[in-house]
């Protein structure tokens, strides 16, 4: 059976519009619930899920939503309140809870919105559990008796046990005084958290980001729109600028010359980490979209990048499948599989500065000799189902494009999975190449398709 409503995170839309409304969402809550109570039946007690959200306006809505048909289908309900989507992922296998659950639609606007699950082990649900669930929506909504129905109550402190478990992950030997850094929390889930965690190791810490009202989450703030940051880390004199979205999963950083940098690049300077530390690295996961200088400077510290399909889920799969540990998006999805279960731009933050640490170097000097290749991407909307991987001028102009890249460049072309759209993608060491071969191959595809 195919899935409707799930996508690579979970269920995902503009508010007030399906599948993002009041009553489809209890009726998620109430089939999580019974798929939930099904797979528990045998193991005794009730199972028990927690709710975190971030700061869109419409969380209150959909936790009140959510909250409803988790009770009726029997399942105790924790409420955390505003909690980082990693955050969620740790509480759920600490406190050994059934699931967690996470309402939020990460660097969208407010107007957007979304829920999410973890499974006991702190993973995003696999795919057939989710279609499990959207099985079970299609039955009709009841509600368990009286006596069965499950309760709610607030989890405490959920945000210092988070907290703690961050500044876990950080060397014991190593502490943050004497380092100024600005902390972006874009106005989200992590507002409360993230600069506590920074003070409490050592750091100076000067926050931003962290006066959400409902509306203002990743708006001009945050990891999706770093200028704001770039612009506190000069006016502060800081010696670094971290930048979360709006459920903290993602990562940017600035150093104090306001050079942004990314997560292809955060990828590598973990991994050279790794192998001072360890001695070895077998692997690391990349993305189609990983930029072609950092994958040849990873070959040159004698480690295999593999690349996954665009979107942290996959780069999570690669990795298991794998038995490695380390994995990024460009777009600051970091993955450390011995640190956490699931991206988290707190702790991979602090991963970085202590490679910082342990080298005595800036992470421009931990850089030093890879320059990212220009990139051009240009999207062309083409007619809806139109066939370009059949198209004879299209493939022409792709193949003439990577013949004469061959070794300096690579053409990467893709369909969105939301619209009708092909991304036309090319990379090069000379950025007149990246705009002479995009420019090319997208009007071959305006040409034939569009």
């Amino acid at each position: 059976m195919g899935r409707r409503y799930f996508g690579t995170d979970g269920v995902r839309g503009k508010v007030g519009e399906a599948p993002i409304t009041p009553d489809f969402v209890l009726r998620l809550g109430y089939a999580a619930g019974k798929v939930l109570a099904g797979s528990a039946a045998a193991s005794g007690p009730r199972p028990s899920v927690l709710i975190g959200k971030d700061t869109r306006i419409s969380g209150y809505m959909l936790e009140a939503s959510l909250e409803a048909g988790l009770s009726a289908a029997g399942i105790d309900v924790m409420l955390a309140g505003p909690m980082t989507t990693p955050g969620i992922a740790y509480l759920t296998r600490a406190l050994r809870l059934a699931a967690g659950v996470v309402i939020s639609a990460s660097h969208n606007p407010y107007y957007d919105n979304g829920i999410k699950f973890f499974s006991a082990d702190g993973n995003k649900l696999p795919d057939e559990v989710e279609t499990l669930i959207e099985a079970q929506l299609e039955r009709p909504l009841a509600c368990a008796p009286s006596d069965q129905l499950g309760r709610a109550r607030r989890l405490h402190d959920a945000g210092g046990r988070y907290i703690e478990f961050c500044k876990s992950t950080f060397p014991q030997a190593f502490n943050l005084r004497g380092l100024k850094l600005v902390i972006d929390c874009a106005n989200g889930a992590a507002y409360d958290i993230a600069p506590h965690v920074f003070h409490e190791l050592g750091a100076d810490v000067i926050p931003i980001g962290v006066s959400p009202n409902g509306f203002n989450i990743n708006d001009g703030v945050g990891a999706t729109a770093p200028d704001a940051l770039v612009r506190a880390v000069r006016a502060n004199h800081a010696d670094l600028g971290i930048a979360l979205d709006g459920d903290a999963d993602r990562l940017q950083v600035v150093d104090a010359q306001g050079r942004l940098y990314n997560g292809d690049e955060l990828l590598y300077v973990l991994v050279k980490d790794r192998i001072a530390t360890d001695g070895t690295v077998e692997g690391a996961v990349g993305t189609l979209m990983t930029n072609l200088a950092v994958e040849q400077a990873l070959e040159g510290l004698g480690v295999q990048l593999v690349r996954a399909n665009v979107g942290d889920r996959y780069v999570l799969e690669q990795l298991r499948e794998r038995g490695w540990q380390l994995g990024a998006e460009g777009s600051g999805h970091i993955l450390s599989l011995d640190r956490h279960t699931t991206g988290d731009g707190i702790v991979s933050a602090l991963l970085v500065l202590a490679a910082m640490k342990r080298s005595g170097k800036t992470i421009a000097q931990l850089l030093d000799g890879v320059k990212l290749f220009p990139q051009k991407l240009i999207n062309v909307r083409i007619a809806q189902g139109a066939d370009w991987k059949d198209n004879a001028e299209i493939q022409q102009s792709i193949a003439s494009a990577e013949a004469e890249l061959k070794g300096k460049g690579r053409v990467l072309i893709r369909a969105s999975g939301t619209e009708p759209v092909l991304r036309v993608m090319v990379e090069a060491r000379e950025e007149r190449d990246t705009m002479h071969y995009a420019e090319a191959i997208a009007s071959a595809v305006k040409r034939s398709i569009a």
